[in-house]
Formats: structure tokens, C-alpha cells, sequence
């Protein structure tokens, strides 16, 4: 699958997103966020890292489409001029030759409604937006879908150590993947070195250690809590914003990712899993809903078709599901 093109650029925009994400991080006021309709929090990032990177994809591949998180409908509202008055300057600080009106027209190339039809791009441009405002872990998650397929995925990661050994060291890395080729990270400061990436070789659930969602609104941590009971796991779970949990499995940082229902109904974003799912897989990972079946991302911006999602190294996820099995 040759897909080299389209890594290119998808590492390139990503690389230019996190550095407006982290330029934003670092100055952000208030002023500089509000809430959508659901009470989801979005910022200046959100919107600017979206707008840098459809601008970059959509000059190369004119003709794709894309599934974005965002969309430039309050952006419009009177009350928040100066939010995009905010956003135009962080996007021009990296992507000099765009103006507002091409700033909100290329946010709103996200309103595609996925499914099997044609290849497509999926991108959440800040995954973990509280984190963001913490000053902790987010991803900026973008991956290419074919056929319903994820075959290529790019995760960002501004706040995540590069050595997972020295949490103190140095920060911010890229991790990708294209379908069959293995996953591989770098330091955002040194795109030129490249390195292999894999999951853990960890057989004994008790040994495996746990990431799961700071938010207690993303996962249930009073499931999560008996599940690990049952496994024998005695490691405190490690608690990670964003795909960040993706990355941190993919290279043998933790064994097991859980995202389990906290509502009946609430449907998975392809956006919140994508370029993770990819990553993971092609480091040797696997994945699946909590019943045990594949994500299925040829159903439109939803994994309508799963519950939940459980990543794992490869030699514990089959005692893993039977265990997320037992709690339900």
C-alpha cells in the first residue's frame, strides 16, 4: 500500500498543528474557550489545528473528504468575534497565507458523514480538550480511512515524555502508521529520527499494567476497578487524557487501554479511535469493542456498532475481554 504521499503531508500538518496547539497551551486565557452545545469544551486550538491541517490536506488531495470534530457555526455568533479574531492569528502564525474567510471555509471541509462510499480523512484536532486546559496530555489525531478501513494515522503528542523511561526528559513526539508497515515514533524537534515502536510482550494479565481516561465521564473507573480485580492486577492504573492511552500501549509504556460505557446509548466518535487503532495494530497491538468485536469504521462519524473499546498488547486481550465480559 503505497501511501507515502499522503504520510508526508499528514506527519507535516500534524507537526504544524502541535505547535500551535503547544503556542496556544502556553498563553491560554480564558477568553480563548467556551462551550458547544453538549458542554464540551472547545479553545482556539481546537479550531486552528483543524484549520491547519484540512488546509494542508485539501491542497494535495483536492478531492478527499474529511470527518472533523469541529465546525465554524459559533464562530459566526457575534459573542465571539474575538475568539476568532484569536484563532486567525494562531493559524496564520504557521500557515501565513490564510485569512479568516478561508480559515472558517476550510473548518467546515469536516462535515462529511463518513461511512464506506470513498476514502476519507478523520481528525480530532485536540483529542483530551481538558487536558489541553490542565497543561497535561492531549493528541492531535488525524488518520485515513478507505472502504470503511483506518490505513493511515498520525497522533501527536505535545506533552508526552519521548522516553517513557525518563517522564522528566524531553517532550512532545509523533507517532504513525501505515497499514502493513509497522508504527513508528520521533521527537517533534527531530522529524529525521525515526524509530520502530511495539507493544509490551506481557502474557500474565496480573503483570499487565493499566491506562485508562483522567475523566470519569469517559470511562467507568468503578468498572475499570473490578476488571483489574479479576485479572490480578495490582498496578495503580495510569491515568492518560486523550489517544495519548493509544501511544502510550503502542510502544509497551502500558498493556491494556479500557474505554468502557459510562451511559446507555452513547456512541463512540470514529475520530476519538482512528489514527490510535492504527497505530496500535500495525505496533502489534489489538483491538475491539467490549464484546470482543472489530471497530467498525464504516458506519459513518459513529462506531454505532460497538460498545466501548479495549486495547491491549496481543497476549492479554483475550483474558481481558473475558474479564470486561464478567463486569458487565
Amino acid at each position: 500500500m503505497n501511501l507515502e504521499s499522503e504520510l508526508s503531508i499528514a506527519r507535516s500538518a500534524v507537526e504544524k498543528a502541535c505547535q500551535l496547539c503547544a503556542a496556544a497551551q502556553k498563553g491560554l486565557v480564558p477568553q480563548e474557550k467556551h462551550d458547544k452545545a453538549d458542554k464540551s469544551p472547545v479553545t482556539v486550538a481546537d479550531y486552528g489545528a483543524q484549520a491547519v491541517i484540512f488546509d494542508a490536506i485539501f491542497k494535495q488531495f483536492p478531492n478527499d473528504k474529511a470527518v472533523g470534530e469541529e465546525d465554524s457555526g459559533d464562530l459566526n455568533k457575534p459573542e465571539n468575534k474575538a475568539l476568532l479574531q484569536k484563532i486567525v492569528e494562531y493559524v496564520v502564525s504557521v500557515t501565513p497565507d490564510l485569512d479568516e474567510s478561508k480559515i472558517l471555509s476550510i473548518i467546515d471541509r469536516g462535515n462529511y458523514e463518513g461511512g464506506t462510499a470513498e476514502r476519507f480523512w478523520t481528525l480530532d484536532p485536540i483529542d483530551g480538550t481538558k487536558g489541553f486546559l490542565r497543561g497535561e496530555q492531549y493528541a492531535v489525531a488525524l488518520a485515513l480511512i478507505e472502504n470503511g478501513e483506518v490505513i493511515l494515522g498520525v497522533l501527536g503528542c505535545p506533552n508526552l515524555p519521548v522516553n517513557p523511561e525518563n517522564p522528566d526528559g524531553e517532550k512532545g513526539c509523533i507517532q504513525y502508521a501505515i497499514k502493513g508497515k509497522g508504527a513508528f515514533q520521533y521527537a517533534l524537534s527531530s522529524p529525521s529520527n525515526v524509530t520502530n515502536i511495539s507493544t509490551d510482550d506481557v502474557a500474565d494479565p496480573a503483570l499487565a499494567s493499566f491506562c485508562e481516561s483522567v475523566e470519569s465521564g469517559h470511562t467507568s473507573h468503578d468498572r475499570s476497578s473490578v476488571i483489574t480485580k479479576q485479572l490480578g492486577t495490582t498496578a495503580t492504573p495510569v491515568r492518560i487524557d486523550s489517544q495519548c492511552k493509544y501511544a502510550a500501549v503502542a510502544r509497551g509504556q502500558a498493556s491494556i487501554y479500557l474505554r468502557l460505557p459510562t451511559r446507555p446509548g452513547y456512541q463512540e466518535k470514529i475520530w476519538d479511535h482512528a489514527a490510535g487503532h492504527i497505530i496500535l495494530q500495525e505496533a502489534g497491538g489489538k483491538i475491539s469493542d467490549t464484546n470482543g468485536a472489530p471497530l467498525d469504521f464504516s458506519q459513518g462519524r459513529t462506531l454505532c456498532n460497538n460498545l466501548g473499546v479495549v486495547a491491549t498488547s496481543a497476549k492479554v486481550h483475550d483474558a481481558t475481554i473475558k474479564a470486561v465480559i464478567a463486569s458487565a
